[in-house]
């Protein structure tokens, strides 16, 4: 079958690209192609009672699907170059900006009214980190909620998938360049198009590594960014998380000068698992509704690790260090930050007798056998830096989840417009390494879509 422009995957760049294309020029034949399920059909078979942890699906519901891994996140959508990708570098940072103001606008228009925009813009909260060695970044937050989030995505399928045809459960396996246009190869069939965009995620960055090896796209080594979920009692952060929802803090050690930030931050939230790519990692959710909020928040502590030559496969480390912790917990691992700082494993009955209640099960144990020196270092340095601006941060019963691991996609070379040297195959989103955020990937789509509509110069 012939279209004017292939997508393949159904995330959050996907699916922005095929909305501004069917709004620029409703006569184009679009095709998208995913190999996750629809939304209605995603469902993880974790449900604490008969299935309590991670059996490996096929394809992970959580991680892919109609709205990719973001489809059950907690729906916050940051409006800012300081932070979530570097598209600004590709389209300047005026455009960038302007670009996530309006996929905001889309998400009112689709369900998300009503919901909070935080702002850094005048806190005091700036001035309480500066005093303790700690940057809190700018930005507008957009929260859904894993709960409006949903529904946001529901009613863009609901109003595309009658114009754009989707294809759920069908995994690219190739991508071959024509004279004038592109091939795709699934299983059973090929189809052709004019024009293809590329928007992956970061659970496609094995197989987009092959489609750059095969056309022989320029890439470069990416980070990797490796730490744990922290969870705690909600009221220890309520002064930041009010006032800011999410707050992005950074700090760069004092021992080896390494960057560890706070990331995703779940106020009332729940920490859940993750597959990618087969291994089990941990992350957080939370919800709009007061009926699905916890008496606890998350958020993550990453340290960033960049590679030099001759090393390249940051991801390959990464996974690494997630097996482990796979081998030694069956899955996830959860430890006391007191337990950890003595030095000793944690058990069912220390975690059952803290204060936290852990809303996630996972295996005690001891993150200093998985997490490298200099890592677990930076991170309980962050901790006890944390616990300056948020008293409490660093008691003994805080529950470290690990590992949570980042991946990025090796940055793929791509020009101002994210074009390949090949003329109409455009590579958006987190796919490209050029994106890490909804509003970033988000906002790649709708550029790249007007791009061939010729609306973007």
């Amino acid at each position: 079958m012939k279209y004017d422009v292939i997508i393949i995957g159904a995330g959050p760049g996907g699916i922005f690209a095929a909305y501004e294309l069917q709004k620029q020029d409703s006569s184009k034949k679009i095709a998208v192609f995913e190999e996750g399920h629809p939304l209605a059909k995603r469902k993880c078979p974790i449900d604490g009672v008969k299935v309590k942890s991670c059996i490996k699906c096929p394809t992970c519901s959580i991680m892919s699907g109609f709205g990719g891994a973001g489809a059950f996140s907690d729906g916050k959508y940051n409006i800012t170059n300081d932070f979530g990708g570097t598209l600004y570098e590709h389209v300047g940072q005026a455009k960038a900006t302007e670009l996530m103001k309006y996929v905001d606008e889309i998400n009112m228009k689709h369900g998300g009214e009503g919901t909070k925009l935080y702002s850094t813009a005048g806190t005091g909260l700036k001035k309480l980190c500066m005093q303790n060695k700690l940057k809190l970044l700018d930005a507008s937050v957009r929260h859904l909620g894993t709960d409006i989030n949903y529904i946001v995505l529901e009613n863009i399928y609901d109003e595309l998938k009658d114009q754009i045809d989707f294809f759920f459960d069908t995994p690219v396996e190739k991508v071959e360049a024509l004279e004038n246009g592109y091939r795709v190869f699934t299983k059973d069939n090929s189809y052709e198009a004019d024009e293809c965009i590329i928007s992956v995620g970061r659970s496609g960055s094995k197989w987009m590594e092959t489609v750059c090896n095969d056309l022989d796209i320029p890439t470069k080594s990416n980070r990797v960014d490796i730490g744990v979920r922290v969870e705690l009692p909600a009221v220890i952060f309520s002064h930041l998380t009010d006032e800011l929802y999410e707050s992005k803090i950074v700090y760069r050690t004092q021992q080896f000068e390494d960057a560890v930030r706070t990331f995703c931050m779940n106020p009332n939230g729940m920490v859940v698992n993750e597959n990618t790519n087969g291994i089990v990692t941990v992350n957080g959710h939370s919800y709009e509704g007061d009926d699905l909020k916890t008496e606890n928040t998350n958020f993550a502590l990453l340290v960033a690790k960049h590679f030099s030559e001759p090393f390249k496969d940051s991801n390959g480390y990464g996974e690494s260090i997630a097996r482990l912790s796979n081998m030694l917990g069956g899955g996830v691992i959860v430890q006391r930050f007191g337990d950890l700082v003595r030095g000793r494993r944690s058990n069912e009955k220390r975690i059952e007798e803290g204060m936290v209640r852990p809303t996630l099960a996972a295996t005690p144990g001891d993150l200093s056998l998985v997490l490298p020196k200099r890592i677990l270092d930076g991170i309980i340095e962050m901790i006890y830096q944390l616990d300056k601006i948020a008293p409490g941060t660093a008691n003994d019963d805080t529950l470290l989840y690990g590992v949570e691991v980042k991946f990025y996609n090796m940055e793929v070379q791509l020009d101002e417009h994210l074009e390949t040297k090949y003329k109409g195959l455009y590579i958006i989103g987190d796919g490209s390494g050029v994106t890490h955020s909804l509003s970033h990937a988000s906002a790649s789509g709708v550029y790249v879509a007007r791009r061939i509509c010729g609306v973007e110069e």
